[in-house]
């Protein structure tokens, strides 16, 4: 993502049961480019990986994080 948004790390205030995709939203109106990348990433709240129906709670840390192929 920091590839998509130029930076490390984002602070966003979010009303109160804001979910996992109006975050997800949010960070693509800010950052157009990062639209496409939101939705093939996965992410985590409080370090437990979440889905767009999750809401987060307040002062919530949420992570993405690019999904990886391999073998």
């Amino acid at each position: 993502m920091r590839d998509h948004t130029g930076v490390k790390r984002i602070t966003l205030e979010l009303p109160e049961g804001s979910t996992l995709a109006d975050l997800k939203a949010l960070i693509g109106e800010k950052y157009p480019r990062a639209q496409g990348a939101l939705q093939a990433t996965l992410a985590s709240i409080n370090r437990e990986f979440a889905v767009d129906e999750d809401v987060i709670p307040d002062g919530a840390e949420v992570a993405f994080f690019p999904q990886v192929s391999g073998g």
